[in-house]
């Protein structure tokens, strides 16, 4: 690890990403051992990044609706 990459780190953190977003985006830039431990760590995460990165738009049929703006609130809270 550099310098840089650790200051890159400490910036990452502040900007509050989730974790499995991190780990996500770890996974695409991974070398191909460090992808294997990767996913050997974080199979279902691996998995739903797979296919999420083969669905139209990465949306799975599972997913909720996206709320579309300006569309009235259904008034539940």
């Amino acid at each position: 690890m550099t310098m840089r990459d650790y200051e890159l780190g400490q910036q990452i953190e502040m900007a509050g990403y989730p974790f499995y977003a991190i780990i996500q985006a770890a996974m695409r830039r991974a070398d191909t051992d460090n992808a294997f431990k990767l996913q050997q760590a974080f199979p279902h995460t691996r998995d739903e990044l797979w296919k999420r990165y083969n669905a139209p738009g990465g949306r799975l049929k599972d997913d909720p609706p996206i709320p579309q703006e300006g569309a009235p609130d259904d008034g539940e809270d």
